[in-house]
């Protein structure tokens, strides 16, 4: 099971860095693209499709971590107003909805991106199947996660409102 939770840390790990290496590269582009447009008058073709590219996987790939820290807002007024048994019982209805959203993510991911292949983009002329292959590659990682919060109590984090309330 150790060997588990290590390989689970590294590929968590992989995940981030490629996150924070996209929204290091997006920010870069952005930065030069304005900089060039307001020095030179000359933007870069590829500039701005680049930095949507990027802003699209790392809000497909943010949803996922979302998941994976429990950082989404959950409906704990609501839940929390029920007794634990039904809480229980929510926490667990939810928990099989978001592995149910990663599988239509997956599939009809995977349909619209094979879709796409064929659909060219003009600034880098890459595929636009670049561009919507991050719906799936999402919904694998809610898949993944999903999963993994099936052996974990609770779907969002639980949020002291007394320690907030002392910090004013």
């Amino acid at each position: 099971m150790n060997g588990l939770k290590k390989i689970k840390l590294k590929f968590d790990n992989i995940v981030d860095f490629i996150g924070m290496i996209a929204i290091a590269v997006m920010t870069i582009i952005v930065s030069l693209q304005v900089f060039s447009r307001y020095f030179f008058s000359y933007t870069p073709r590829w500039s701005e499709e680049v930095s949507l590219l990027l802003l699209v996987w790392v809000s497909f790939i943010g949803i996922a971590v979302g998941f994976r820290e429990k950082l989404h807002i959950g409906v704990g007024v609501f839940v929390g107003m029920l007794p634990k048994k039904y809480q229980t019982i929510f926490d667990y209805i939810a928990k099989v909805l978001l592995i149910g959203v990663a599988i239509i993510f997956i599939f009809y991911g995977l349909r619209f991106t094979s879709l796409m292949n064929n659909s060219i983009m003009a600034g880098t002329g890459l595929s636009q199947s670049v561009l919507y292959g991050a719906i799936p590659v999402s919904g694998f990682l809610m898949l993944i996660y999903g999963i993994e919060l099936l052996f974990v109590k609770g779907m969002h984090q639980e949020w002291d409102d007394q320690e907030e309330g002392d910090e004013m």
